[in-house]
């Protein structure tokens, strides 16, 4: 039998979202604050040559430069004022999980509450202005050095060059940082996500003229167009499944007798994702890989031999560097899981509030339980993020397809469609309840 909820939501039609005036306004400022974030990702750096830029960003697009230029939606090969985009945030916010799970007073200072969190937030902000001072730094020195048949990339190098460059980064960085909370409080779902979303999709259209102009000049094969096609609708019926799935552990609560009445008794489920990492471990593995690429591409032939090897065994697409993306999955896969979850601190907070697990004995027996349950879902997910991401990976490699098609921008795209649509359900449930409330007291006054 389904619950008021079940009936409730399949009860959802377009009448009840042109109701829901909140969640229209809402609607309205996410998109809105899209717009502005897609606007600035064309404002280009003071003293950078474009064509220049152009030229050298076709040499070096097949390293991690162009893996994070699709994280920036193209931002990063224009070389605009969002080059970094919000990556070092990213960086800063897993740094500080990983604090807060080694630092005990970390940890004590996020079960605070809403000024713990707080706390939390402001030191995750600071770190997120170093990490971009540094690579906006970095960036500067990088660009200076970057040589095109016509000349430098940089018009007038120099420390003042490196300074304003620095100071605009971490400037469009910041200012990401600051949109990305504002969406997520006043618009519709995540707003760092959806900022990283947006740039991918933007590019899409461009990644598939791209793909079709290959088709054109007889580079790639149709068959292979319609291959790849096909292979894309299939990774993303396979990631909706998958990053639906779940375990649901049965969670018993006590009976407990308040004067004649019994009260309790009831029962609820403890949800495990499959995919508890979400698409950290084929960033960071993906991330690693690329590195000895794009170092050996900026020092173009002054690399060292040894860095030459490495980047002959390690080149994309080569067996050993498909052999180690896979491992590097898995073992990101179990170390942010590791991080984001906490069995013992599941099992103590069941404990305080009376719950238990039917058959196991609470307290450790109850986290070593949740830790194997999660150790297995864990070895799937690991094993579902690497085949979701070697498929691709390997057309790609092979005929130089755009990082667009991979497993990597799907997976980032289809999981945060999936989250902002489930909020935007939220939102128009919350005002069907509205709805019902108010009918109800206006028949209570009534009668």
């Amino acid at each position: 039998m389904a619950s008021a909820a079940e009936q409730l939501a399949a009860n959802i039609n377009f009448s009840a979202f042109a109701k829901a005036t909140e969640l229209k306004q809402r609607l309205w400022f996410t998109l809105g604050a899209l717009i502005v974030y897609r606007l600035g990702t064309y404002i280009p750096l003071p003293g950078i040559d474009p064509g220049i830029m152009a030229e050298i960003f076709r040499q070096q697009g097949s390293g991690i430069l162009g893996m994070f230029d699709m994280f920036a939606g193209g931002a990063l090969g224009r070389m605009t004022i969002f080059a970094l985009n919000i990556m070092p945030y990213i960086s800063a916010s897993i740094v500080m999980r990983l604090l807060i799970s080694m630092s005990p007073t970390l940890e004590a200072m996020n079960k605070e509450g809403e000024a713990g969190r707080k706390k939390i937030n402001q030191y995750t902000r600071l770190g997120t202005v170093l990490l971009a001072s540094v690579q906006g730094y970095g960036l500067a020195v990088g660009l200076e050095g970057m040589q095109g048949t016509a000349g430098s990339a940089v018009m007038d190098p120099g420390y003042f060059f490196r300074l304003t460059t620095a100071l605009t980064l971490v400037s469009g960085t910041v200012f990401l940082m600051w949109l990305g909370e504002q969406i997520t409080a006043r618009g519709v779902g995540n707003g760092i996500s959806l900022i990283i979303m947006s740039g991918i999709v933007a590019n899409l259209p461009g990644a598939l003229v791209q793909m079709l102009e290959l088709g054109r000049t007889g580079a790639v094969s149709t068959f292979l167009i319609i291959l790849l096609l096909v292979m894309s609708v299939a990774v993303i019926t396979g990631i909706v499944f998958f990053e639906r799935a779940q375990r649901r552990i049965v969670v018993q609560y006590p009976k407990r007798q308040v004067g004649n009445k019994m009260f309790g008794g009831d029962s609820s489920h403890l949800p495990l994702k499959l995919n508890s990492a979400g698409v950290i471990p084929p960033i960071f593995a993906s991330s690693l890989l690329l590195m000895p690429l794009t170092i050996t591409g900026f020092s173009g032939g002054d690399a060292p031999e040894w860095l030459q090897a490495v980047n002959t065994y390690l080149g994309h697409g080569r067996p050993l560097y498909m052999l180690f993306y896979v491992l590097l999955i898995v073992f990101f896969a179990f170390f942010y899981t590791a991080v984001v979850f906490n069995p013992v601190e599941t099992a103590d907070n069941l404990k305080k509030h009376g719950g238990f697990v039917p058959g196991i004995r609470p307290g450790k027996n109850t986290a070593e339980y949740l830790d194997y349950v999660l150790t297995r879902l864990t070895v799937v997910g690991g094993l579902y993020l690497a085949i979701i991401c070697l498929l691709p990976e390997i057309l790609i490699s092979q005929y130089s397809l755009p990082f667009y098609f991979g497993g990597t921008s799907l997976l980032i795209v289809v999981s945060v469609t999936m989250d902002t649509v489930a909020q935007v359900h939220s939102h128009l449930l919350a005002h069907q309840y509205e709805g019902l409330i108010k009918k109800a007291k206006l028949r209570g006054r009534r009668g």
